[in-house]
C-alpha cells in the first residue's frame, strides 16, 4: 500500500514561500488519513455482520424446518438400526364380494420397558395396574427389579390407554408403532375368516401371521408385498351371511340344540355365498381353545361345524342311491322296488322309523319322499359295494373338501374299513360312514347343477368352471324332481316356501357314543336343499346338534320338525337379496270376474 508522507517537502517549500504555516499541511493529512481508515474497518465490521446475519438466517430456517416437520409427525421412540431381515407389517385386507371390509389394518401401538432408565419402579407398576387391572403389582415390581434390560408389557393398547401410559410420566415406558388386525363386523363370519395374530416382533413393527380359518390357509397371499394393496375377494355376501347367521341363531335356541351350521352355495361355480358355525366368536378376541377334558371338539366356539364337523348325514344320503341306480339303468322314478319292513340281512333287522312299513312295493320317487330305509336298502343292493364307492368318491365324499379353509383338512370322512354287504346296506341311508355338511352340500350342488361335480370355494368366481360329468342331466333333473316331492308331500313339508320351489332331503342320525354305540335320545339333524326346483340356483343346507322341538305335546327330534323350519326361513329371508323371483302361480281360468274402475 502507498501511503502519503504527512509532511510533503513540495508543500512545504511553497507555504514557506507563502509565509504560511508547513504545521497545518501535516495535520491536514494526518485527518484524512485516519478518515480514510475509520472507511475500511466502517466496510469491513459491515462485510462480517452481513456474513453472521447469514448464518443466523440460515441456521434459524433449518432449525423451523425441522421442528415443523417433528410437528407433523407422530412421536415415536428412538432405536437403534440392527442388521437383519425387515419384519414385513403390511398384510392385504378382505372383502365380501361386492368389496365391503371383512379384515383390515388398523395402527396401534405395543408397550414394553426398560426397566433400568426406570426412576420408581414401584410407583410404575402401581400405576399400570390401575390401568389394566389384568396385571399384578408384585409380579411387575420384580420383573423391573430383577436386572432386565427389556420386558413387553402389551402388544397393543387402545388410545386411551396409551394416553395413561403417558401420563405416568417414567422414562422407562416405551411404546412402538405397529399395525394389528381388525375385524369391524364383530363374530360376523368367524369361522370364515379365522384369525390372525403377531408373528416376528420388533420394537416398532410386529408381523401379523393368520392363525385359523382363511386368514391362516391364504396366509401368503395376504402378506405378499406385491399384492399388498390388492384386496382378496371372497364368496360370501355379508348380507346374506348376517341373515344366515340371525335366522340360525334364533333357530337353534328354539329348537334347543347345543350347536348348528348352515351353508347357502351357488350350485353352478361352488361359490359359497354363506358359511355359519354356532357357537362363534369374535376374530379381534379369540378365545382359549383349551377345553375340559370332559368336553367335545364341538363344544368349542373355536370348532367350525360345517367343515370340520364329520357325521353321520342319515337320510339326506338316499337321494344318491337312487341317482346312481337311475345313472346305472337299474331303476327309474316309477320302479317299484321292496319295501316291506322289516328287513333281515343276515343277523342285521333294517327298520323303517317308528317301526312303520312302507311295503311291500313303493316306487323309487316314493322311497325318496317318504324316506323309506328298506327301500334304498334294495336299490344299493342292486348297485353293489364296488360302484356305490367309486360314485361316492366322484362326488367327493372320500377326500377332504378343498376349500380355502386350514381346519378343511381336519375334516376328512370316517370310511369303514371293509366295505360288506351291510356297509352298503347303511351307507345308502346315511349310516356307517360320517362327513361334513360342506361335502353334502357340494355333493347336493353337483345334482343340482345338472351332474357336474362342484369344487366349494370361499372365493370370489368371475365364470362357471366344468367339472367332471358325474351323472347324466337327464337323472339330475329326475334326482331334483324327487327332492321337490319330499317337500311337496313328504317329510320336509314345512319346507314348501311359496314362490321358491325347495326341494330337499331330510336326515335324522343317531348321535354316536365316545365309548361306542349311539344315544337314544341325541341325533344330529340336517337338511339339506336346493332352490327353485325348476331352475335350481342355490344349495342350502342346516345342520342342528341335538336338538328337540318341545312346542308339542311330546318332543320331537327329526329333522321335518327342527332343522327344515329354520332352513326354510333363511330360503325365505335370503331369496329376494339373491335376486330370485318367486314364481307365480297361474290360476285356472275356469271363472270370469267382472271388474270395473
Amino acid at each position: 500500500m502507498i501511503r502519503t508522507p504527512l509532511r510533503p517537502l513540495a508543500r512545504i517549500l511553497q507555504a514557506r514561500a507563502k509565509g504560511e504555516n508547513p504545521d497545518t499541511i501535516e495535520r491536514e493529512n494526518l485527518r484524512l488519513r485516519h478518515e480514510q481508515m475509520r472507511d475500511k474497518s466502517r466496510a469491513r465490521a459491515e462485510a462480517r455482520l452481513l456474513l453472521l446475519g447469514l448464518m443466523f438466517f440460515s441456521l434459524f430456517t433449518v432449525i423451523g424446518a425441522r421442528m415443523g416437520l417433528l410437528s407433523a409427525t407422530e412421536a415415536e421412540e428412538p432405536r437403534a438400526s440392527a442388521p437383519g431381515a425387515e419384519i414385513i407389517a403390511q398384510r392385504a385386507d378382505i372383502t365380501d364380494r361386492n368389496g365391503r371390509i371383512l379384515a383390515t389394518n388398523m395402527l396401534t401401538h405395543a408397550l414394553y420397558a426398560h426397566p433400568r432408565d426406570m426412576i420408581d419402579p414401584d410407583r410404575v407398576a402401581q400405576e399400570l395396574v390401575k390401568i389394566f387391572p389384568e396385571m399384578d403389582a408384585a409380579d411387575l415390581q420384580r420383573r423391573f427389579t430383577d436386572g432386565r434390560r427389556f420386558m413387553w408389557l402389551r402388544r397393543t393398547l387402545s388410545p386411551e390407554q396409551m394416553q395413561a401410559v403417558h401420563d405416568i410420566g417414567d422414562p422407562g415406558l416405551l411404546f412402538g408403532p405397529r399395525e394389528m388386525r381388525l375385524y369391524p363386523n364383530g363374530a360376523l363370519a368367524a369361522h370364515i375368516l379365522g384369525g390372525a395374530s403377531f408373528g416376528a416382533e420388533g420394537v416398532h413393527s410386529a408381523e401379523v401371521i393368520g392363525t385359523a380359518g382363511i386368514e391362516k390357509a391364504l396366509d401368503e397371499r395376504l402378506r405378499d408385498p406385491a399384492q399388498a394393496g390388492k384386496p382378496l375377494e371372497l364368496s360370501i355376501d355379508l348380507t346374506i351371511q348376517a341373515t344366515v347367521e340371525e335366522v340360525l341363531d334364533a333357530g337353534m335356541n328354539m329348537m334347543n340344540a347345543k350347536g348348528a351350521a348352515a351353508i347357502v352355495m351357488d350350485v353352478d361355480t361352488g361359490e359359497i355365498v354363506a358359511l355359519a358355525s354356532l357357537p362363534d366368536f369374535d376374530p379381534n378376541d379369540r378365545p382359549n381353545p383349551v377345553l375340559p377334558k370332559d368336553a367335545e371338539p364341538g363344544d368349542s366356539p373355536l370348532f367350525n361345524r360345517a367343515v370340520q364337523g364329520v357325521y353321520e348325514l342319515g337320510s339326506t344320503f338316499k337321494i344318491f342311491a337312487a341317482a346312481q341306480g337311475m345313472e346305472l339303468g337299474l331303476v327309474g322314478p316309477n320302479t317299484m322296488v321292496d319295501a316291506n319292513a322289516p328287513m333281515i340281512w343276515g343277523k342285521h333287522k333294517i327298520k323303517e322309523f317308528q317301526n312303520k312299513n312302507y311295503g311291500p312295493l313303493l316306487t323309487v320317487t316314493d322311497v325318496i319322499a317318504k324316506s323309506s330305509n328298506v327301500g334304498t336298502a334294495h336299490i344299493a343292493l342292486m348297485i353293489g359295494g364296488l360302484r356305490q364307492q367309486a360314485f361316492l368318491k366322484s362326488l367327493g365324499f372320500f377326500d377332504v373338501t378343498p376349500v380355502e379353509l386350514v381346519e378343511a383338512r381336519t375334516g376328512r370322512p370316517l370310511l369303514p374299513k371293509k366295505w360288506a354287504d351291510i356297509v352298503t346296506i347303511t351307507t345308502s341311508y346315511g349310516h356307517g360312514m360320517s362327513a361334513s355338511p360342506l361335502h353334502l352340500a357340494a355333493a347336493y350342488a353337483t345334482i343340482a347343477n345338472g351332474g357336474e361335480k362342484v369344487a366349494p370355494t370361499l372365493l370370489k368366481q368371475t365364470d362357471v368352471t366344468h367339472g367332471p360329468r358325474v351323472m347324466r342331466e337327464d337323472v339330475a333333473k329326475e334326482s331334483v324332481k324327487m327332492l321337490r316331492t319330499v317337500v311337496e308331500h313328504g317329510t320336509a313339508s314345512l319346507a314348501d316356501v311359496e314362490g321358491y320351489e325347495v326341494a330337499g332331503k331330510t336326515g335324522t342320525a343317531d348321535k354316536p357314543k365316545r365309548t361306542g354305540g349311539y344315544y337314544k335320545d341325541k341325533v344330529i339333524n340336517t337338511f339339506a336343499s336346493v332352490f327353485p326346483a325348476s331352475n335350481p340356483k342355490y344349495v342350502v343346507l342346516v345342520t342342528l346338534d341335538e336338538p328337540v322341538d318341545t312346542t308339542g305335546p311330546e318332543p320331537r327330534r327329526t329333522a321335518g320338525w327342527t332343522s327344515v323350519p329354520v332352513a326354510a326361513e333363511i330360503v325365505r329371508r335370503i331369496a329376494p337379496l339373491l335376486n330370485i323371483r318367486p314364481a307365480v302361480e297361474e290360476s285356472p281360468l275356469t271363472t270370469v270376474s267382472a271388474i270395473r274402475n
